[in-house]
């Protein structure tokens, strides 16, 4: 008797046997596909990351986690990697951007300005409206995507997402 569905079973079926592209993969890291073929899962990357944003996601590949934290761009998780998995950090991180969800407490209407005072490159604005809450306002030129503004929506709302899935 089976204690529940066989998820790797399932994915093949499904049409794969990679890992399906996190939301947060790693600052220069590579194209999914390209990544998840020549990375070990060896942890040098999660060891070196001095804000231990980093942890081992599904299959045991390397990805941030903005819950626990911003990413600074230092580059010690590339730094740290004996395979060729990164681009030169001469070129942009990632191309990934906030996004606020639903249960934003100033969409719904209770005066909560966290994720502005977290982002230190100052791309989260909120408007002020007439007769209602200010409600958050993204600059995507300013955003970074480094999820400083994550960890601290308390009402986690708010997911940095690849300019493709934004």
């Amino acid at each position: 008797m089976t204690s529940g569905p066989d998820l790797s079973r399932r994915r093949w079926l499904k049409g794969g046997l990679t890992p399906a592209r996190p939301e947060n993969p790693l600052p220069w890291s590579r194209d999914w596909p390209s990544f998840t073929d020549g990375c070990s899962r060896c942890g040098d990357c999660l060891r070196a990351c001095p804000e231990r944003v980093i942890v081992a996601g599904d299959g045991g590949f390397p990805v941030v986690d903005f819950g626990r934290g911003e990413c600074t761009f230092c580059g010690r998780c590339a730094e740290s990697c004996a395979e060729p998995l990164f681009v030169p950090r001469q070129e942009e991180p990632w191309h990934q951007l906030a996004e606020f969800g639903p249960a934003c407490l100033a969409i719904r209407g209770v005066h909560c300005r966290s994720c502005e005072d977290s982002c230190e490159p100052r791309a989260i604005r909120f408007r002020p409206q007439l007769g209602a809450v200010a409600r958050p306002e993204l600059d995507a030129e300013h955003c970074t995507g480094c999820g400083a503004c994550v960890a601290g929506c308390p009402a986690a709302a708010i997911k940095i997402l690849s300019q493709e899935q934004a």
